[in-house]
């Protein structure tokens, strides 16, 4: 039976049968704006929970631009909402924020708005693509600028930033349009009000704003359930314009990460980070593109800080939580800290039953469903298949890391012995099991991007996924359900699902149902830091 995650994220402000209504962060586009550079809002929503499913879009957002956005969750709520937007029957009140001086920015704007090239220009009405309204009214003075409140009569594209513009006030840090340079476009859908599509009733929503705050944690608090969940990448390199450098959080405890040594500065920011959060202290590892022939010594993390009081050798194992999951972790064993939180949202999937819209692992549930996890590691994947209902073989080249698990699922209340841990290579024990006619409904293929046994020799992701996805396939029941991931970075999302999917067909199988997940929201990509992580969901016959 599938297990209903407790508390929702942040950002939904709003919701009923009808009406899902959602403070979007700055940062996150409305949509994806391709199937493998990161969800926006509306995917990560409509594929979270099997309510969500049937979600619609009402209206749109900037990806720079924060604030209030409404799905529909019904056929009904979907026409009424169309049908007040297209008549003007809802109010939008935006804020925007400028360091020019506001004078010739108040009171009505009607122009024409016409796009050129990748930007929009402002001109005459009857020479324009279309016409747009927006209505500017003073809202006071900060140390950054002048406080703007917009309220667009049209909705179209870039309105407001290109009306701003126009009269000699773009926002601030939107230099597509002129203005200064600053950590976002400043501009946040502030308020909306509209007619609840079944009641008739007035509804109004409104969400407050800071421009001055580091763009990267309301983009955090906003898609984490930070009640059921206390790990998670805090800043990512060059998309949370931090080249070089990742900090995650893990329970009391911040983990920094990066090639160089700290500098004083970014120490210091750690720290204020830690204040904010009352960190028990935090850690730096160097960021080692290869671990071959490097001492523990080199791969473990050191202590950068602690509280006063708290113990400054390397901190006992302890325990993070994950969608209320528990997991233990720590920093006093290489290189290696208990689990990848970059897999948190699929194994969040296992918990829910739900890979996607309309896409459940098994309609019936989970219970009794046979699970292999192959390169389980400290078993992540395992516990949360154990805890919706299935048996787990958990298989991995390591003792040590199979003990872990066991401690996992004994921290979860779930019983070992009621399921498998394997010690062994996984390509020798795939071929066992295909040998004994063993069928599993789940395989689990996330394997390192690089591992050698004296069974199979030298692994290498880049090479041999498909000889993995080979292998499994025999162990596969008909109807069964692979998760194929990838960390490599070389490997190219399309290539990867063209691999995974060309060497299931060229086993006679056939791909009944697909959904590619990429790395969660709190590893942004960009195309200066394009994503790592490659997950395929697959139903196969």
């Amino acid at each position: 039976m599938a297990i209903l995650v407790k508390h929702q994220p942040n950002c939904i402000v709003y919701e009923d049968d009808h009406l899902l209504v959602v403070n979007k962060p700055a940062g996150l586009n409305t949509h994806a704006p391709s199937p493998f550079a990161g969800e926006g809002i509306y995917e990560w929503l409509r594929h979270r929970q099997p309510s969500w499913a049937t979600l619609a879009t009402i209206q749109r957002l900037d990806k720079e631009t924060s604030g209030i956005i409404l799905f529909s969750k019904s056929t009904l709520a979907n026409k009424s909402l169309t049908q007040q937007f297209e008549s003007r029957k809802v109010e939008k009140e935006y804020l925007l924020l400028t360091d020019r001086s506001p004078s010739a920015l108040a009171g009505r704007v009607h122009t024409g708005i016409s796009r050129v090239g990748d930007k929009y220009i402002a001109g005459p009405i009857e020479s324009a693509d279309t016409e747009a309204e927006t209505w500017f009214t003073p809202a006071g003075k900060t140390s950054l600028g002048w406080l703007i409140k917009a309220r667009p009569l049209t909705g179209r594209t870039h309105q407001i930033r290109v009306h701003a513009a126009s009269r000699g006030c773009p926002l601030l840090g939107d230099v597509t349009y002129g203005g200064t340079p600053f950590g976002r476009v400043c501009l946040h859908a502030e308020r909306l009000r509209f007619q609840h599509p079944l009641s008739r009733q007035p509804m109004e929503f409104c969400a407050p704003v800071d421009f001055g705050a580091d763009v990267a944690a309301p983009l955090r608090t906003a898609v984490i359930d930070t009640q059921a969940t206390n790990a998670w990448r805090v800043w990512h390199a060059i998309p949370d314009r931090r080249p070089g450098w990742f900090v995650e959080r893990w329970g009391d405890w911040l983990l920094s990460q990066s090639e160089r040594d700290l500098t004083r500065s970014q120490v210091l920011e750690l720290k204020e980070l830690g204040e904010k959060w009352n960190i028990t202290g935090a850690y730096h590892k160097r960021w080692l593109k290869s671990l071959r022939n490097q001492s523990f010594a080199e791969t473990s993390p050191s202590l950068l800080f602690c509280k006063e009081g708290a113990s400054k050798e390397s901190p006992r194992p302890f325990v993070i939580t994950e969608h209320d999951v528990k997991f233990e972790a720590s920093f006093a064993e290489g290189y290696s800290v208990g689990i990848f939180l970059d897999q948190r949202e699929n194994r969040r999937r296992f918990l829910q039953n739900h890979i996607a819209a309309g896409f459940p692992i098994r309609p019936q549930g989970l219970a009794g469903c046979e699970v292999l996890n192959t390169f389980a590691y400290t078993c992540g994947f395992s516990v949360c298949a154990a805890l919706g209902g299935a048996k787990v073989t958990s298989l991995d080249l390591s003792k040590k890391y199979l003990d872990w698990g066991r401690r996992n699922f004994l921290l979860n209340g779930l019983d070992p012995s009621a399921h498998d841990f394997i010690f062994g290579d996984v390509f020798d024990w795939l071929q066992r099991f295909a040998k004994k006619g063993r069928k599993f409904e789940v395989i689990i293929l996330d394997p390192p991007t690089f591992s050698q046994s004296k069974e199979s020799g030298i692994w290498k992701a880049e090479q041999d996924y498909a000889k993995l996805v080979q292998a499994a396939l025999p162990v596969l029941a008909s109807s069964g359900i692979l998760l194929a991931s990838t960390n490599a970075a070389t490997v190219k999302p399309e290539a990867f699902v063209s691999l995974v999917e060309a060497t299931i067909t060229s086993a006679g199988r056939k791909v009944l149902k697909r959904h590619y997940a990429p790395q969660p929201i709190d590893f942004p990509m960009n195309r200066e830091q394009p994503g790592y992580l490659k997950t395929l969901w697959l139903h196969i016959s």
